[in-house]
């Protein structure tokens, strides 16, 4: 929480994640895995710095993610390895595309958004970048309908950590 709730603050105030407050993320969780579990955590964070920073990577190479994204995503993955970052991913996936569809609804812009949808499954299977062809698919033009992305990775960790908590209290 340390590090995903001023991520979300300053995603939300300025549309942006400074580079210092991932830095230290991504040391912090390096830093403390390898105190508390020696090399196999310090494994264990480079494997889960990897994995998120490759899987946003694609993202951020289309134009449908910003580069604070990625590595605020790589810093949660040194915190807390591959496998629980795989599960705040999938909770950010599933949280971001119910924002994303009542964002989309409440701009009234649902139609325009499936039919983009199509166009972007099109184009990927054509190997082309579907931002080169509409300006309104690149996360960095102004006609882009953009969602703080850190304000849902903020909201999806702090239900896995309340989901763990729960799991570890109910499995006693």
């Amino acid at each position: 929480m340390l590090l995903v709730l001023p991520a979300a603050v300053f995603d939300i105030r300025s549309r942006r994640i400074p580079n210092w407050l991932v830095l230290a993320g991504a040391l912090l969780g390096f830093a403390l895995n390898w105190f508390l579990y020696g090399l196999a955590g310090l494994r264990e964070a480079a494997l889960g710095f990897a994995l998120a920073f490759g899987v946003y990577f694609v993202f951020h190479a289309l134009h449908a993610m910003g580069g604070g994204d990625v590595k605020l995503m790589a810093a949660i993955g040194s915190m807390v390895g591959p496998v629980s970052w795989l599960q705040i991913f999938l909770l950010t996936s599933v949280l971001g595309g119910v924002a994303a569809l009542l964002l989309v609804a409440w701009r009234g812009r649902l139609r325009k958004t499936f039919w983009n949808v199509a166009f972007i499954l099109s184009e990927i299977c054509r190997f082309r970048a579907p931002y080169l062809s509409r300006q309104e698919l690149d996360v960095r033009s102004g006609q882009a309908l953009s969602l703080p992305h850190g304000a849902v990775v903020a909201v999806a960790a702090l239900c896995f950590v309340v989901i763990r908590a729960l799991y570890e209290v109910h499995s006693y």
